[in-house]
């Protein structure tokens, strides 16, 4: 009986799958989406795509030939160059300088609408400029999802690859030991080891204290502590040569052995930092990591709360920018686009330049690491409101 059940399930979401998918295939998408807008998407998104294809392609053989000699003195091989190095450095940079691209593509393709006359004759047909922004923010829709999605799900997984590739054979070696690392690990509860090495996962003079109502009641040392990284569950470290004081009162226990399995709330990533870390984790990584580590009192987080907000802030950077290009580029002006590219890329520039800066004040200056994030878009929404206001009606 249970399995006609669920065979009887089945076939009710399947069937319904199909009407759903008929009802898809059967809508008439033109009352939503019309041809002036296909027409504007489809040179928006194919001029995004080009501009990023062709800058990309300049930046890969330039850094091509200032690594060259490195290439040839680590003996890389082919197949770790092109796989694991440039298949990662191309969406890496193309999403950091996404803002660029769009920047870049609105001006570039309505310039040449405007200087073509289309934007008049659209404009004459009755069409006012806050319709004609529907297809460009319908294309920003798009772009948004996608730099998010790459930059908080896929580019961190390839980030890994890539810095693991260049600390093999562009000599830039990763940080991989620690030296008298203290930090909170629970409640009360703080660990310390004299030297960690992050290579064999291992530390030596630990020692990890437990109090209650600031008072000393567990002390547990170890000469060798080891990270079980076969492991099934998280935290689970093995101490060697280990000895255990427990204090109640004036009363003293104290237990010793060879070697103990045990679980400790911490892993080798809190241990060893390295230039880029925050970098290599996902979004839902980043804010699992940042809760853990405000929970523990750390003070070394900003970076990780920086990385975690510029994601967000910086896929909403494409509406702010596209409303300031094509405000600016849709008047029909002599001279051409030239102009209008010249202050796109300025503008551009001063945007990736203001995001470097506020991301400095936020680490060093102890300015919200939201604000930081958010601070260019708030200030070029701004200058879009005033380029918008601008616009031709």
């Amino acid at each position: 009986m249970e399995k006609i059940h669920y065979r009887q399930y089945a076939a009710q979401a399947l069937s319904r799958l199909k009407i759903l998918a008929h009802a898809l295939r059967s809508y008439d998408y033109s009352t939503v989406i019309g041809r002036l807008d296909r027409y504007i998407i489809g040179k928006f998104i194919g001029t995004y795509f080009f501009s990023i294809l062709l800058i990309i392609s300049i930046s890969v053989v330039v850094d091509f030939n200032e690594n060259l000699n490195k290439f040839e003195q680590y003996h890389t091989p082919w197949k770790a160059l092109i796989f694991d190095y440039y298949a990662n450095f191309i969406p890496y940079f193309a999403n950091l300088f996404s803002p660029l691209f769009v920047f870049i593509a609105v001006i570039f393709f309505t310039s040449k609408m405007a200087g073509n006359s289309e934007i008049i004759s659209i404009m004459a047909a009755g069409v006012s400029f806050k319709r004609l922004m529907k297809p460009y923010m319908i294309s920003c829709v798009f772009i948004s999802l996608l730099n998010y999605t790459l930059s908080a799900y896929v580019i961190p997984h390839g980030t890994v690859i890539r810095q693991n590739f260049e600390s093999l054979y562009k000599n830039n070696k990763k940080n991989t030991s620690a030296e008298n690392v203290q930090l909170q690990v629970d409640k009360g509860v703080i660990a310390y080891m004299q030297h960690y090495d992050n290579i064999h996962k291992r530390g030596y003079g630990f020692c990890l204290d437990k109090f209650e109502n600031k008072k000393l009641v567990s002390h547990l040392t170890a000469t060798e502590i080891q990270y079980d990284t076969i492991s099934d569950y998280k935290y689970h470290w093995k101490v060697r040569n280990w000895k255990i004081r427990n204090m109640r009162g004036v009363r003293e226990k104290i237990t010793s052995g060879s070697e103990l399995d045990t679980i400790i709330s911490m892993e080798p990533t809190d241990l060893v930092y390295s230039r880029g870390q925050q970098e290599t984790f996902t979004s839902p990584q980043l804010a699992e990591y940042i809760s853990k580590q405000i929970n523990r009192g750390s003070s070394n987080v900003v970076r990780y709360q920086v990385e975690y907000h510029k994601r967000i802030a910086t896929s909403f950077a494409s509406f702010i920018l596209t409303i300031i290009g094509a405000s600016l580029s849709s008047r029909k002006r002599k001279g051409g686009m030239g102009m209008y590219l010249g202050l796109g890329l300025v503008l551009s520039f001063v945007y990736i330049m203001l995001q470097t800066v506020s991301s400095t004040f936020a680490i060093n200056a102890g300015v919200s690491p939201m604000l930081s994030a958010w601070m260019p878009n708030i200030i070029f929404a701004i200058v879009a409101y005033f380029c918008y206001r601008k616009a031709p009606n």
